[in-house]
């Protein structure tokens, strides 16, 4: 019995104290308004324990609720992206659009104030050099274009067609140094010759020093030639020199026409095919 008691003894011992324990809370189940002390003494051991799973499981859930937050608002951060570049590119596409509508428009009134035959062409394409610069448009011998033709744009004068495919056409800018347009000052009736001096700007050749010309004045288009009707802006003069040698003045001509910026052109045909 004794070796018994020796080996079991710690069975024996938690046994003992769950009856009593099962007992003690068997005895005070009548008396639910007071805790006994063993109550009290489980209450206090285990108080700060469920204190600290309360905790974490609120802990839990708060890291949880943010990251699902945190995934919703980087959800509706994406989309409002999405939103502003669709936007933006509306904006873009619509401000094109008036732009196109604006510059065709003056084309139209271009087209009517000009009162001769033509063909309206777009840019497609630019060859620029130190010596040599050309504009590339969508229209050749398929819709009627022949070398030689006047090209004009809203603001006057672009240049004349020089070569000429199928369906494409090359443009020499007045810019360009192989260029030549008899030309007159419209307030004094000054003639010259306005020739290309590059980088965007020509000269007025050919003016002999007796003639009034001054900075602001108009240069248009003298008709000479028979290549562009008589009255089509050519430039500003920018700046007048009368040296103490030479017969002529030393004038320069900045175009009407922004060369930089073109896209769409008409051809005179009436001209050439006369």
């Amino acid at each position: 019995m004794k070796n018994f008691l020796i080996r079991y003894r710690r069975f024996l011992l938690t046994a003992a104290i769950l009856l009593a324990a099962f007992l003690t809370y068997a005895l005070n189940l009548r008396n639910k308004e007071h805790a006994n002390p063993v109550e009290r003494a489980v209450m206090t051991l285990t108080a700060p324990i469920a204190g600290s799973a309360a905790f974490l499981s609120g802990g839990v859930g708060d890291i949880w609720n943010n990251y699902i937050d945190l995934i919703e608002v980087r959800r509706e951060n994406v989309e409002l992206r999405r939103s502003v570049k669709r936007l933006n590119e509306r904006i873009v596409a619509n401000n094109e659009a008036i732009a196109e509508n604006q510059r065709l428009k003056a084309m139209l009134d271009l087209k009517q104030s000009v009162a001769i035959p033509s063909i309206a062409v777009s840019v497609i394409g630019e060859d620029s050099s130190a010596w040599f610069k050309t504009l590339v448009v969508n229209r050749g011998s398929d819709d009627g274009l022949v070398e030689g033709m006047p090209v004009v744009a809203a603001g006057g004068i672009v240049g004349r067609v020089i070569k000429v495919a199928p369906q494409s056409s090359r443009v020499l800018l007045l810019t360009d140094h192989a260029s030549a347009i008899a030309a007159v000052v419209q307030r004094s009736r000054a003639r010259g010759i306005v020739r290309g001096a590059g980088g965007g700007r020509c000269s007025l050749e050919f003016t002999v020093k007796d003639e009034d010309v001054k900075v602001g004045d108009t240069v248009i288009s003298s008709g000479v030639g028979g290549v562009f009707p008589k009255g089509l802006p050519i430039g500003e003069v920018t700046m007048v020199k009368k040296g103490e040698y030479g017969v002529f003045q030393t004038i320069e001509v900045r175009p009407t026409v922004n060369i930089g910026r073109l896209e769409e052109m008409l051809v005179l045909v009436r001209q050439q095919q006369q």
